[in-house]
Order: C-alpha cells, then sequence, then structure tokens
C-alpha cells in the first residue's frame, strides 16, 4: 500500500502533553491550538508543528482563529499533498459539572459552548477520526445548542450523527497504560464512510497491569531537606513550604492524614492576621494525606504543590511529589522539554539560577501536567488509528475474487491465509496487512457452511451502536457467554468493554467446529489481558446443559431460520413450553433469559410483530427491557433483512426503554408498557401522541385476512377471462380498481384453473376489500365480483357485524391513517406483509 501520513489538529492543547502522544505515534501536526501563550510555547520547544504558523494562540471561538486553523489544512493539502485529516483531538474545558437536568449556573451552561466549538470543528473539518477527553460527567453535562438547552451527548449526535458514528466510555487511566488513577471520558468517532471497517470501540486503549508508586518513582533519589533539588535533575526536587507545616506530615504512615494526629498541635491549622491560631477544618479526606508506595498513584490535579491539596504527599518523604516524579506517573516522556535549554544545561547551573529558574517556570510546568492527559493513552490512540490505516481493505467484490483465486472455501487454505495476514512483533504489537474487519469478511463470506445456520457477519458500525448500550456491571469477576459465535467478532470489543473486572471469562459456544477455528484464528495476535479467560465449546447451545451455570451477560447474534416441521422443531417447542414458535431466535432468547442477568441479542425485526415470536414477546415483556436500536436494513450490508438489537434485564420489571432508530437517527426514551402493551397484538416501539390519537378514535381488529400466494405466470392460458388484480391496480385514492396494464392486457386466468386455488371461494364475493400488501401508501376499495387478486394484494374480510363505509375507505387512504400505519409497523421496510398479525391496524369507525 502506498505509505500514509498521518495528520492531527490539537484543540484546547494546553503544553502538548497528551497530544504529545500523536506526535510519537509518527503522526504530523497540522495546527494546535491553545488560549495561554506560554503552554503554547512549550509545544514549540518540543517542536510539535513543521510550520510556526501550526501554533495558534487564541479563542477558538474567533473567526481569525478558525481561519488560521483552516489555512493550515488547505496549506498542507496544497503542498504535502495530504487528503483527509487523519484526526482531530479535544479536551475542550466543561465548566459547571453538575449533570444535565439537574440545576445549573446559566452562565456556566453558555461556558460549555467551548464543547459546542470543538463538535462544529470536527463537523467543518471532516477528519477521519476524533478524539475528545474530559471529565466523567462530560457527556451527561447541560450545554446550550441553537438557543436552547440539551445534553453534551445530544449534541454529538445532533452535530456530528449524519457524518461520524462515535463511542464513549469512562475509564480510570491507570488500567490503561497511565501511572496514576485518573477517571476521565474518552470520546472516539469515526467518519462513516470508513465505518464499516473499523469501530471506535477498537480504538480505544487496551487494559494493562496497574504499576505501583514503588515501580514508578522508587528509584529516584531520596529528598529530605526542604529545598533540595537532585544533581542529575533539576525537574527531582523538594519544593520549599513554610517550615511550621513540616510537624503537620513527618509522623504520618502512608495513607494517614495530617487530621488524624492524636496532637492537636500537629493537626492543620491557619494562622489569623492577630497571629492566633484557627484550626483548619478538614473538608476532603484526602488532604494532607501520605501515599501509599504499593498502590497506584494518585490522580494529579492542577494544585499538585500544594500539601493542602489532593493526595499530594510522597509515601516516604516530607513534601509534595517532584515535577519528575509527576512526569513519570502521567508517562510524559523524559525528553519532552520544558525549557529551550536540555535537561545537561540546566543539571549544569549553579543552585541559585536552578532555584530561580524553579520559581519562575514550576508552577506553569505542574499546571500543565495537572490538567493534561497521560500521554500514553493517547500514544495507543494513535498506534491503534495508525495500525488500521496502514492494513488493506478490501471491497466484497475483491474479496469474491480472492476467495476464488485462493480456494478459501477449504477451511486449511482459509486458516494459513489468515495466518499469514496477521503477525505479533516481540513487544506485543500485533499487525495486519489486511485490516481485520476485511479478514472477518474473507472468513465469513468463504466458509460457506455459516449459510446453513442463518447467521450473519456483523460489521463493525453495527457492533459500536451494540456496545453503546450494553450495561456497566459492578462486579470483580464478570462472565459473558456468546452463544452463536460465528468468525467472533463480539469478542475482542466484549474485552474492551468488560475487561475492568478483576477476572472476565467468556465462553464461546458455536454448532460449528470449522467456525469456532476461523474464530480463534482470526483473535490470534490480540494480546488480551491476564485477566480475560476464553472457553471455546463446540455444540449447539439449545440443548446445552447450563442447569448450574449463570452468566451476567448473554450477548451475540443468534441464527435467525425458520424450521420446518421436524423432531428438533417438536424437542425445542417442548424444552422451551412454546408451540408457536418456529425461529430459532426465539428458543435463543427464551433459553438465555433463563440463564443470564443480562441478555443482549440482534434479532430479525419481525421478532416486534410476526405471530412465531409471540409467546418469546410475553416472556421478554415481563423483564426489563433497557435498550432497542433499530438497524432497519443496516446492520448486515448485502443482506436483505431488516434488523434490531435488545438488551433484555431479567431482574427487573419494565421501566423505561431507550428507543434508537439508525435509519431515522431518532433517540426517544419509552415507557415499557407503552410500547409493548398487551392489548396491541405487536410492540409499537416510536408509539406517540398522533397514533394514540387514532387508536382511540376508531375501531380496531374488524377483520381477518386473506392472501393468495398460488398464482403465477405459470398458470396464465390463452383467452383467461378473469381480471388477476396486482397492487398497483388499487389507485391512491383507493375509490376503485383501475386497468393499468396499457398494450399488454391485465393479468387474467381461467376460471377452470381458478376453481383449484384456494383463492377461488372469494372470486364472486363483494363483501371483501383489497388492500395492496407491500407499501406505506395503504388504500382500501371493494372487491367487485368475478375477479381474484394475486399476493401483491391483501383481501381483507370484515368481521362478523361489521360495516365499512365509504368514509372508513377513505380514510384508509388519508395521511392520517398512512402515519399511523407508519408507526404501527415501526417504519418496517421489508417486513410489510398484511398478515393476522398486522391486519389488526386497518380500521372503521367506532
Amino acid at each position: 500500500m502506498k505509505k500514509v501520513q498521518f495528520t492531527y489538529i490539537s484543540l484546547f492543547s494546553s503544553a502538548g502533553i497528551g497530544c504529545y502522544g500523536f506526535h510519537l505515534a509518527g503522526f504530523k501536526c497540522i495546527a494546535t491550538n491553545e488560549v495561554i501563550e506560554r503552554r503554547l510555547n512549550i509545544q514549540k520547544l518540543n517542536q510539535k508543528c513543521e510550520r510556526e504558523s501550526g501554533y495558534i494562540c487564541g479563542d477558538i471561538r474567533e473567526s481569525a482563529v478558525k481561519k488560521k486553523i483552516a489555512d493550515e489544512v488547505s496549506w498542507w493539502r496544497k503542498n504535502k499533498g495530504i487528503g483527509d485529516i487523519t484526526a482531530v483531538v479535544a479536551t475542550p474545558p466543561c465548566q459547571g459539572m453538575s449533570v444535565f437536568n439537574h440545576k445549573k449556573n446559566a452562565k456556566d451552561i453558555n461556558r460549555n459552548s467551548l464543547v459546542i466549538e470543538s463538535l462544529k470543528m470536527v463537523k467543518q473539518l471532516q477528519p477521519l477520526f476524533f478524539v475528545f477527553e474530559n471529565v466523567p460527567a462530560f457527556m451527561d453535562t447541560a450545554c446550550m445548542l441553537n438557543d436552547s438547552v440539551t445534553s453534551i451527548r445530544e449534541a454529538h449526535h445532533t452535530i456530528l450523527g449524519n457524518d461520524y458514528i462515535f463511542y464513549d466510555d469512562v475509564l480510570n487511566f491507570k488500567f490503561y497504560g497511565s501511572k496514576s488513577s485518573r477517571t476521565r471520558t474518552l470520546v472516539i468517532g469515526v467518519h462513516r464512510k470508513i465505518a464499516r471497517f473499523v469501530s471506535p470501540v477498537e480504538l480505544f486503549p487496551s487494559r494493562e497491569q496497574e504499576s505501583s508508586l514503588r515501580t514508578v518513582i522508587g528509584h529516584l533519589p531520596a529528598l529530605t531537606k526542604m529545598g533540595e533539588i537532585s544533581d542529575t535533575d533539576i525537574y527531582h526536587s523538594f519544593r520549599p513550604y513554610p517550615s511550621y507545616m513540616l510537624s503537620w506530615i513527618e509522623t504520618l504512615t502512608e495513607g494517614e492524614s495530617a487530621f488524624d494526629n492524636e496532637d492537636a498541635e500537629r493537626r492543620p491549622y491557619k494562622i489569623s492576621k492577630d497571629g492566633t491560631r484557627v484550626a483548619n477544618v478538614n473538608k476532603t479526606g484526602d488532604k494532607y494525606t501520605r501515599q501509599y508506595w504499593d498502590k497506584v498513584g494518585p490522580s494529579i490535579h492542577t494544585r499538585n504543590d500544594q500539601l493542602a491539596s489532593q493526595n499530594t504527599i510522597h509515601p516516604r518523604d516530607n513534601r509534595v511529589f517532584s515535577i519528575r516524579e509527576l512526569m513519570l506517573m502521567m508517562t510524559i516522556p523524559e525528553n519532552f522539554k520544558w525549557d529551550q535549554r536540555d535537561l545537561a544545561t540546566l543539571n549544569a547551573l549553579p543552585k541559585k539560577s536552578k532555584e530561580k529558574y524553579l520559581k519562575q517556570q514550576e508552577t506553569n510546568i505542574r499546571q500543565c501536567i495537572g490538567e493534561a492527559v497521560p500521554t500514553i493513552i493517547f500514544h495507543k490512540i494513535a498506534s491503534n488509528i495508525a495500525q488500521f490505516m496502514s492494513s488493506k481493505r478490501l471491497s466484497d467484490q475483491q474479496i469474491h475474487g480472492l476467495i476464488k483465486a485462493e480456494n478459501l472455501d477449504i477451511i486449511e487454505n482459509l486458516l494459513a491465509f489468515i495466518d499469514e495476514s496477521i503477525s505479533l512483533s516481540e513487544d506485543g504489537v500485533r499487525s495486519q496487512s489486511i485490516n481485520n474487519a476485511t479478514l472477518s469478511r474473507i472468513a465469513e463470506l468463504a466458509n460457506t457452511a455459516r449459510v446453513e445456520h442463518a447467521a450473519y457477519y456483523t460489521e463493525k458500525g453495527t457492533l459500536t451502536h451494540i456496545f453503546e448500550q450494553l450495561p456497566y456491571i459492578n462486579k470483580e469477576c464478570i462472565t459473558v457467554l456468546e452463544p452463536s459465535v460465528g468468525t467472533g467478532n463480539f469478542i475482542p470489543f466484549l474485552v474492551k468493554k468488560y475487561s475492568y473486572a478483576k477476572k472476565l471469562i467468556i465462553d464461546v459456544i458455536d454448532i460449528d467446529s470449522e467456525t469456532l477455528k476461523i474464530a480463534r484464528q482470526l483473535w490470534q495476535g490480540h494480546i488480551f489481558p491476564s485477566n480475560v479467560e476464553i472457553n471455546l465449546l463446540c455444540e449447539d447451545f439449545l440443548n446445552a446443559n447450563f442447569e448450574r451455570k449463570h452468566y451476567d451477560l448473554i450477548i451475540g447474534n443468534p441464527p435467525y431460520i425458520k424450521m420446518s416441521a421436524s423432531k428438533l422443531l417438536k424437542s425445542y417447542r417442548n424444552t422451551y413450553d412454546d408451540t408457536v414458535a418456529n425461529n430459532l431466535a426465539a428458543f435463543f432468547v427464551e433459553k438465555s433469559c433463563k440463564y443470564a442477568d443480562y441478555v443482549a441479542f440482534v434479532l430479525p425485526k419481525t421478532f416486534f410483530c410476526n405471530a412465531e415470536y409471540s409467546k418469546c414477546r410475553d416472556i421478554v415483556r415481563r423483564q426489563r427491557i433497557e435498550a432497542i436500536v433499530d438497524f432497519g436494513e443496516q446492520g448486515f450490508r448485502g443482506i436483505n433483512i431488516e434488523t434490531v438489537f435488545l438488551i433484555i434485564n431479567t431482574n427487573k420489571k419494565g421501566g423505561n426503554v431507550k428507543v434508537t432508530s439508525i435509519p431515522h437517527g431518532m433517540r426517544i426514551t419509552q415507557k415499557q408498557n407503552y410500547i409493548c402493551a398487551k392489548a396491541l397484538p405487536s410492540w409499537v416501539i416510536y408509539r406517540n401522541e398522533a397514533f394514540d390519537e387514532v387508536l382511540n378514535e376508531k375501531q380496531f381488529n374488524v377483520f381477518t385476512v386473506f392472501r393468495d400466494r398460488q398464482i403465477t405466470k405459470s398458470l396464465k392460458v390463452k383467452r383467461s377471462t378473469i381480471w388477476v388484480v396486482k397492487s398497483k391496480n388499487i389507485p391512491r385514492d383507493g375509490k376503485e380498481l383501475v386497468h393499468i396494464d396499457k398494450g399488454h392486457g391485465d393479468f387474467r386466468l381461467n376460471r377452470k384453473i381458478l376453481k383449484d386455488l384456494e383463492i377461488y371461494r372469494y372470486i364472486d364475493r363483494d363483501d371483501v376489500f383489497l388492500v395492496p400488501n407491500m407499501t406505506y401508501y395503504p388504500r382500501m376499495v371493494k372487491k367487485p365480483r368475478g375477479i381474484v387478486a394475486n399476493g401483491s394484494v391483501a383481501i381483507l374480510i370484515p368481521k362478523d357485524g361489521i360495516a365499512v363505509s365509504e368514509s372508513d375507505m377513505a380514510f384508509i387512504a388519508s395521511e392520517k391513517f398512512e402515519e399511523f400505519y407508519r408507526i404501527a409497523r415501526n417504519y418496517a421496510t421489508r417486513t410489510l406483509n398484511i398478515d393476522a398479525t398486522s391486519v389488526y391496524y386497518f380500521c372503521v369507525s367506532n
């Protein structure tokens, strides 16, 4: 592949400590923006930008600042030949961190406009990726957008939803490479034009073993004298403080606070203007507290220069942490420069000059460190982006050609091909000549046996939306089951999501042993954390014995296949006490609900309405549905099936359901008993007031339905006389049938032939009605005698005592009913057949 120049733009970059990780990963900085010049000057010392004009000092809300950034992009495109900007990185200030809907100062909400400016810059620049970092409550914090108060999460969707898919999570960075505790929100977005190949979930840093303070800074020499500066490192020094404070901390053991001193004279106090002591009141438990050698370093704050700040006291020495110790805890490289002079030159200065330098610069350096992102975090993300960008991505046409050329439908050839495409360096870095999404697609298409089980490859974009909804599980040991693993796309995602637990156990089942081999091969090179255990089992999930097992989560994409009458179907129906189900997916849901706290499945959208799932829906309805994601036809590329994703909480009942429509960009919250009402024959997930208005003013469940499945062109003979009505013969106004096949004549059949077909019993009836089958433009006409209809038309038969008026037929053709019907059918596109369930929604006046 042609070597790609990776580029980035950094917003609110401070001293550039976090985004220096992108620099270390080989990315070129097009522009970096910071409002405080002295911090921007530190970036210049570290030669982050190739051009002086790339260092842009100013408020990003100003048009002049935005223009400077745009001008740098234009220069790089013209002179460096870059196309897309690879990434935009932003750490915008976020004021008033109470969550959305809590009381908040209007000034704070307006100040969060800096977040909106960041989103708008991403929208304008259209990078392939964006990375935001902020406080834990970031996404639920209030902000102003278009003169209205909304959450920052909704602002992401509103501004960037059409162009990007994104994933956010709250991580303690100590588990992901940082050498100190720091709990923050990470948001990573991927442009939709490449989202089928990579998910933002994959770009998150991988978990690793946390490091103790002793491991990180224990090698540095002790500093025991006030004001002492290490001879070999000017940045390792004892920052002075008033001498009377020494008695407060000198006797503390690890974990103790000065407020714990038995001697009141050794507890913190203030000296008033008249010279008297005033006891200090301990408001937070982490002030004046000595840290632990054998625990992870504390979160670094901007006032890390003070004993009174949070968790600043060294585990052994009577001082705050030195700059060098802070740098090590924040994974800032030793060669990161704070001054134009190198370290050796600074170390050679006389002591007075060193003291003067530290007096001038130390506060700024410490504040920059305290507000930074640990360098390793952004370096890991940048490396993941670079790895993806460096691997080859193939179209389905290219994949089919490759499968044919390499004979990859033979399992041995496929496994060898995957093995050759993935490598792992000695230092644990995975590299691929072919992108992992492409490899998975190759495996799925090549392994034709999967078609027999009606399972489909789950693409990266689909997986992102799934994992955005998964619950946080607060357990030390988390157990997960994937009951129909396929090529295993869920597994690396599950590891990213749940490896925060001390132990993560993932059981993987598939009925096809060859598929399990492929899945295992695709995972090679993934360095899963040591706390992760993956067990592969080849068996039929529906027949497997789980009596002594219970999982925190069962998740997957079960097979969707209708079973014909057989001993196996009878066995499943007996086992699960479900006499109507004939689709494997229903049995997967029913069994999973017995053996997990959470069940999270991708299912066919017909789950909401088809009679075969009625018992299964009843089971799910009695538990809590946490979330529904409607993928429409966007869930599986190349597969003409609509899918949805459900999360079921088996330990709770009812409540609110987060409903997301990917095709319509809709996110709403619904009451479960409202959208899954027992009074309706199907679930109506987009139900609203307009729907209820029609529901309340009309009479429903007034028709039965018949639809022909026997009439075909092969039945046509000369001199046929019976008109076979098609959906296009029913006009939009629904007044009467029309002849439209000009020059060819309408489709007609012989009465004698029709006598052998089921539809013949309706041929001479004029008390039934014709409705187009697969359409969102419903209309109804009364059927004349002497005609029949093919499968594109449903015949509605009024129930006893039901009279259908002209106004009823006019209403069925109205815009009001059209919108009602769309909602009743959950905006489906491929599940619009009028059947025994959906006929319920055709109505007459009360």
